[in-house]
């Protein structure tokens, strides 16, 4: 008995008894987790429609009132609260001029705001920049503090709590975040403090990201134009729907407004996970208080354009949420601040559903049941389960960038690719496994990018072996291999339902393998 027909033997000695109940069990399961996100998304798009029909702007929910110096004249600039303006930094080369010059750009009487740059940078010659920028700014009038400390620990989160405990810090009824590579208007105080200062239950105010430096990013490459369209969905729905029906939704670590009384009642800054943001975010909501997104509100931003950063973010983004959901589950079922209805909220919704089954869901079963199902023709998956109810949730994901929906086929093909990533993070957090407390800065390129390119040694790549080493992804390689495979049994031997999807789904795994994705920097 040769190779061959031993392995065809043994398939089907194991096909049976193993392969067909246990592809059946997981088909159901993932049916099942397929009507959940279902319902989900068409729960969301629901409240959406509600809320634009009706006009639902959060200055017609929350009272909102301009402020004017000249409302009281006794009192002048002392009319303002006194706001803190916390800028965290590390290694930004590339951005800290722009950081720092739109938060010394916001309008806002002088004597009430402190600007804090939070430095972390391990470059000596990055500190002395950047510290040479806020001489430059204190030279103008501007109150800018420079402050560094003598670890990384806790990274952001330590950065930030180091930065609340300066004794200038207890003047600052409120703080303001920005990340290095975030540049607020002007008028963002403007727009986001009358909301507290009218609405004393209100600890939040979230801005949202708009994509770009001195222009927009999200056009640099296919990769950012991707990643657009997932954020715009996140940002136009998720955080909208979360605001207008439960005054709830995760902090997104930069672009907002804390009051402080209410960061130091939740308990401050914790690094337990890599999501301090979330953190914070659903403590303070076990506390009582309010959050208000504002989508007008828009705050310039760079999206990460190398496929390095990229997987280095989702990691972060994946991973601490699954962590904080896994340490936070039984404080929140507790909880008797709120009500049962936020509570809900809070568990199956904004964790359950959109932190665990949505990525699980995407990875499970359209890279590897459906897939395997082609080598066993008796299991049929229900049209609606691989046609219908997954074109709808697409369309709806594509509502938030009108402009990409021409691309969508390409977002599906990318997101069913990085679901792979995304799912090994998810399980990495839920399970608090090695890489849990992994941290690593998302690399902003600012417009060094637009200079290496036009410069003659950008143009004479060297091709190294760690740059191959580090190109290639063997998990998506493996997958691509595995899919191709499937693609080629369905068409010699299967129905032939999957074949153009399996086809075109194996392509952009080897795509992403060989890491022809993203922007390539020289180095």
């Amino acid at each position: 008995m040769d190779a061959a027909e031993h392995i065809a033997v043994m398939w089907r000695q194991v096909r049976g008894p193993v392969i067909v109940p246990l592809l059946r069990a997981s088909v159901a399961v993932c049916l099942a987790m397929c009507v959940i996100l279902f319902v989900e998304k068409v729960y969301m798009a629901v409240v959406i429609t509600a809320v634009w029909l009706l006009g639902c702007r959060p200055e017609r929910q929350w009272r909102w009132e301009p402020m004017r110096e000249d409302d009281d004249p006794e009192l002048g600039s002392a009319a303002y609260p006194m706001v803190l303006v916390q800028t965290p930094m590390y290694n930004e080369r590339e951005v800290y001029q722009l950081s720092i010059g739109a938060a010394c750009g916001l309008s806002w009487p002088s004597d009430r705001i402190v600007i804090q740059v939070l430095d972390d940078s391990t470059d000596p010659v990055i500190k002395e920049m950047v510290l040479m920028e806020c001489q430059r700014w204190a030279r103008k009038g501007v109150n800018i503090k420079y402050e560094i400390r003598d670890n990384r620990r806790g990274y952001k989160a330590g950065a930030l709590k180091e930065g609340m405990k300066h004794g200038y810090v207890r003047n600052c009824d409120f703080v303001a975040i920005f990340d290095a590579d975030f540049q607020p208007e002007p008028n963002f105080l403007c727009r986001a403090m009358p909301f507290f200062i009218h609405n004393p239950e209100i600890a939040l105010v979230q801005g949202r990201w708009r994509f770009g430096m001195y222009l927009l990013n999200a056009d640099e490459c296919l990769m950012t134009r991707m990643q657009e369209m997932s954020l715009d969905y996140h940002f136009k729905v998720e955080q909208e729907v979360g605001s207008s029906a439960y005054a709830f939704f995760g902090f997104n670590g930069t672009a907002g407004v804390w009051r402080i009384s209410t960061l130091n009642e939740a308990g401050g800054w914790k690094d337990r996970t890599t999501v301090e943001d979330m953190d914070l975010a659903v403590r303070a909501s076990l506390k009582g208080w309010k959050f208000v997104y504002l989508g007008d509100l828009m705050v310039k931003s760079e999206l990460p354009s190398t496929f390095k950063a990229f997987r280095y973010q989702q990691h972060r983004w994946s991973c601490g949420p699954a962590n904080l959901f896994r340490k936070m589950f039984m404080e929140i079922v507790r909880n008797k601040k709120v009500t049962l209805w936020k509570r809900i909220y809070v568990i199956y919704n904004f964790f359950f559903v959109r932190k665990i089954i949505g990525h699980i869901l995407t990875s499970v079963f359209y890279c590897f049941v459906i897939p395997a199902t082609v080598f066993v023709p008796e299991i049929e998956i229900p049209r609606w389960g691989y046609v219908y109810i997954p074109t709808i949730i697409t369309l709806l994901n594509s509502v938030g960038t009108p402009r990409s929906v021409h691309l969508v086929i390409f977002w599906v093909l990318f997101e069913n690719v990085m679901s792979i990533h995304i799912t090994k993070a998810t399980f990495i957090g839920l399970l608090e496994a090695g890489r849990v407390n992994e941290w690593v800065v998302t690399e902003k390129l600012g417009d060094i990018l637009k200079m290496k390119l036009q410069s003659k040694a950008s143009r004479k790549l060297r091709t190294k072996i760690r740059e191959t080493r580090e190109r290639l992804h063997l998990l998506e390689l493996g997958v691509a291999a595995y899919i191709f495979f499937c693609r080629g049994y369905d068409i010699l031997f299967g129905k032939g339902y999957y074949y153009i999807f399996l086809f075109m789904q194996s392509i952009a795994f080897f795509v992403v393998g060989v890491g022809y994705v993203g922007t390539l920097v020289p180095h």
